[in-house]
């Protein structure tokens, strides 16, 4: 389908930018995607792929619908995208386990347990038998767990050059660029500007995560109010099925790669665009993991890196249509962008087709209405 009589600019070129430009050019749009930064990158890179809203405990039920409609559409996205790419993003979805050690924990989880199976939601509480048959690298000290059996994870890293890949071969143009900036007049977005010149488009697409409340040339009041949020993260190398799926324990979560690399975060820090990595933040999750599962002790750090997400301040997204006419938000997904990338796309695309089926519960104006 032909949703648009013009170009359309996508400015951000993590997996949500490139996943709404690969939506985009699937329905016949003629799509460009701008970048300061490599594509795929940026907190895109840097996550752990982890497909958990139900795990994640998300109860604002607006924001937790469109998480389920994402993992739900997931399969088919993964599928889409690794038709166009010839790359496989390695999505599992054979369950999240969250692990307890003690007994308020264990009450906690089976609480969980009951609310969502309440709501109709695929999931199981184990016992410490069953927990370690399921997860024998936990330590001995483990209670119990629980698993939600439809969650999952993908590998980031892939789905990111994959969407790349993907793009390319829909014809979308993807630049990195030294400078973005929209331009627009008193009614509507006209185009973007870089230091290779302008680019008119009918649409405009901020999807510049951490950086999106900053995107020049956008007046203020169609800016979002995103703000950065720092996670480090780490990589143990370890036997491949040592790990066999996503593990929540207290103060941290394991995923594990085919690749042989565990990955172990994620910490929740505010301070700007700071992206290092400090020794603060490894001892964390560092003891966090090792008191989950001892073993861990003897494998050596692979890697360490850190990333900004896109908070927002009442925890949902921006996405979909602005008051300024042609100008549309892709931004503020915090710890869920990698899960709702399908949906965010989908969401965008029918906002710039006209075809919205959403609510106001993910645009600029739900912050005035809540006041």
């Amino acid at each position: 389908m032909d949703i648009l009589g013009g170009d359309v600019v996508v400015a951000g070129a993590g997996l949500i930018g490139l996943a709404v430009a690969f939506e985009l050019a699937e329905r016949g749009a003629t799509v460009r995607v701008f970048d300061t930064g490599e594509p795929g990158r940026a907190a895109s890179w840097a996550g752990a792929g982890m497909l958990a809203p139900y795990t994640e405990a998300v109860d604002d039920k607006p924001f937790l619908d469109l998480c389920a409609a994402s993992l739900a559409a997931y399969p088919a996205f993964v599928e889409r995208v690794r038709s166009a790419s010839g790359i496989d993003p390695k999505l599992f979805l054979d369950g999240i386990v969250n692990a307890a050690f003690d007994e308020a924990q264990l009450a906690h989880v089976a609480a969980r347990v009951r609310d969502l199976s309440g709501a109709g939601v695929e999931c199981e509480l184990l016992d410490r038998t069953q927990t370690l048959a399921l997860e024998p690298a936990l330590g001995a000290n483990v209670v119990g767990a629980s698993i939600v059996r439809c969650e999952g994870s993908v590998d980031n890293r892939r789905l990111g050059r994959a969407l790349l890949a993907a793009c390319v071969a829909r014809g979308v143009l993807v630049s990195q660029v030294t400078s973005i900036g929209v331009e627009c007049d008193a009614r509507r977005a006209l185009g973007v500007r870089t230091d290779r010149g302008f680019v008119p488009a009918s649409a405009v697409v901020n999807a510049c995560g951490a950086w999106a409340g900053s995107l020049e040339g956008v007046p203020a009041a169609f800016l979002p109010p995103v703000f950065p949020v720092k996670g480090q993260m780490l990589a143990l190398a370890v036997p491949d099925g040592l790990v066999r799926r996503p593990v929540w324990v207290p103060g941290a979560y394991l995923v594990p790669r085919d690749d042989g690399r565990l990955l172990v975060g994620a910490t929740v820090e505010s301070g700007g665009f700071d992206t290092r990595v400090t020794a603060e933040g490894m001892h964390a999750l560092l003891d966090a993991a090792l008191a989950a599962a001892p073993a861990l002790r003897d494998f050596t750090l692979a890697e360490t890196w850190a990333g900004l997400r896109p908070g927002s301040p009442d925890g949902r997204p921006f996405i979909g249509s602005t008051p300024l006419d042609g100008f549309y938000l892709a931004t503020g997904h915090y710890r869920n962008g990698i899960l709702l990338a399908p949906a965010t796309a989908t969401f965008v695309a029918d906002a710039i087709a006209d075809e919205r089926s959403a609510t106001e519960a993910f645009g600029l104006g739900r912050l005035i209405s809540r006041v």
